[in-house]
Formats: C-alpha cells, structure tokens, sequence
C-alpha cells in the first residue's frame, strides 16, 4: 500500500507539471495562429493560412490534452472506480483520428497548388513563418519528456512536430518565391510532411485504440507470462487469465491459481504476494486479481 501511495502522489506530481507545460504551450500557439491569420490578410498567402490552421488544430489538441490530464488526475469514486484514467487514451485517439484526417486533407491542398499557384508577399510569409518555427519548436522541447510516456500528450507533441515541419515549407516557400518565384516548392513539402503526418499518427490510432478494446500489452507474452507463474513451487496451473491496459500507467492482470495442496490462507497469501512482486518485476504489470483455488473442476485452459 505505501508503494502504492507513493506511485499514485508521483502520478499526480508529475501530472501537474505535464499540466502546467500544455497550458504554455496553448498560449504559445494562440499567438502564433492570431499572427499568422493576421498575416496571410496581409500578404495574400494561402499558404500561411493554411499553417495557421493547422495551428488552430494544435490549440484544440492541446486544449483537449490539457483538460483531460487534469480530468485523469481525478480520484476514483463509488461510480467510478477507476476514475478518469481513460480520458487521456480516448483524447489520444481522438487527436490521432484528427491528424490522419489534416494529412489527407494537406495532400490535397497540395495537388490544388500545384494547378493554382498564388501571388504571395513573400517577406511576410517568410517572417512569420520563421516566428511560427520558433515558437512550435518551444512549445515541443517543452513537453517531449511527458510524450515519451503518455500517448494523450504523444498525440499534442506529433501536433506540434508536424506543425514545426509544416512551418518550415511555408518558409522554403517563402524563400523561393522571394528569389525565384517558385511555388512548387511548398506543395512538394506539403505533401512530404503530410504523408509522414499520417504515418506517424497511425501508430497512435492503433495504439490507443488496442488499450480502449482492452487488448494485452503488445510487449508482453502470454505464454512466458503463464511459464513464469507455473514455475512458482505449489502452482499446480494457471487459467481464466485476462490482461488489459487501463492506461499509460496502469498493467492489469487478472487469473486463476491453482494450488497442489489445500494451504492456509497466510501461506497462500505469502505466495500471491511473492508472485505480484516478480511478475511486477519482470514484466511491469501493476494492478493483480489473483484467485487462488484448490481441486475446483472447471475449465483450466490459459
């Protein structure tokens, strides 16, 4: 239970600062997206209101993100035992959806320039688009750390990424346009980034959607997992398993021991306990429901 606490105060500590991160990082592109709609009335460009759309979708990401890492912090309740931990998976998915989407549509907006070129003032797109650079780029040094272990944030950090790459086209073509008048350019790495955009996101789709369908951790076994029970002297099988993912932090596993003789129930918890700790150990689950049963006829298949 100490452990337990402690992993729990650290989840909500580190919660808070991931919190604080994202509520900069909105800022950050809200003004980057009033500039560059400012900007693109001024120049003419498409192009720069085209990037400050795609930075409205970061705001929007990152609102989502934001709100739902302080809704995950939440204490579980009597109609909700596991609280809000899943918030953060379903704005991932959500988030992972809405990019493939903005690829798509970027590829095209793309083939459309291509046919289309526009006039553009090229110094005000190259301006503000180098501003754009810097400011997205703040923003994702600002929450990498938390994007290495929390898919929610995983999603607004791919925004940001993508938008940093996004923002970097639009100055090329800033650039061209301004000393050869090129508008090709832009579209051609409009396209480039869109397609890494979605490769990048599916990964994301599936990934949040496997811990929504309650599927096993991919980087776990079954079959080691059940050895390793097995091995433990006394277990005679292990069956009824069942295990699931709650969220980025939380490995659920649920079985049914079966034990070669009728202990007492100290004994039998001495050994759930000793079977927690190793299997935590080996294998990061966290959160057990081990049922210990002797001579019990049911099905005792994995």
């Amino acid at each position: 239970m100490l452990s337990h606490n402690h992993s729990q105060h650290h989840y909500h500590h580190h919660g808070e600062l991931t919190s604080n991160r994202l509520l900069l990082t909105i800022v950050l592109n809200i003004i980057i997206t009033i500039a560059q709609v400012a900007g693109s009335i001024i120049s003419g460009s498409l192009a720069l209101l085209s990037d400050a759309i795609h930075n409205f979708s970061d705001v929007v990401a990152l609102v989502i993100a934001y709100s739902t890492n302080r809704l995950a912090q939440r204490q579980a309740t009597d109609t909700k035992t596991f609280g809000y931990k899943r918030a953060e998976t379903l704005a991932a998915l959500f988030n992972s959806a809405i990019l493939v989407l903005i690829g798509i549509m970027l590829i095209f907006e793309a083939v459309e320039r291509f046919f289309n070129p526009s006039v553009v003032l090229g110094y005000w797109v190259v301006a503000l688009a180098l501003l754009s650079v810097v400011l997205n780029w703040l923003s994702v040094v600002l929450i990498a750390k938390d994007a290495e272990h929390n898919t929610n944030v995983k999603a607004a950090y791919l925004h940001l990424m993508t938008d940093v790459m996004t923002s970097i086209a639009v100055l090329i073509g800033g650039v061209a346009i301004i000393l050869f008048e090129v508008y090709w350019v832009d579209a051609l790495i409009t396209i480039i980034i869109a397609f890494y955009l979605i490769y990048a996101s599916w990964g994301l789709l599936k990934s949040s959607t496997a811990v929504l369908m309650q599927f096993s951790p991919a980087n776990i076994e079954l079959a080691e997992l059940n050895e390793q029970i097995v091995s433990f002297d006394g277990i005679e099988n292990v069956h009824h398993i069942h295990l699931w993912q709650l969220n980025d932090y939380q490995i659920n596993l649920e079985a049914h021991l079966c034990f070669v003789k009728d202990l007492p129930l100290s004994e039998v918890t001495t050994k759930i306990v000793a079977i927690e700790k190793e299997i935590q150990e080996k294998f990061g689950i966290n959160h057990f429901n081990l049922q210990a049963e002797f001579g019990r006829l049911d099905c005792k298949k994995c």
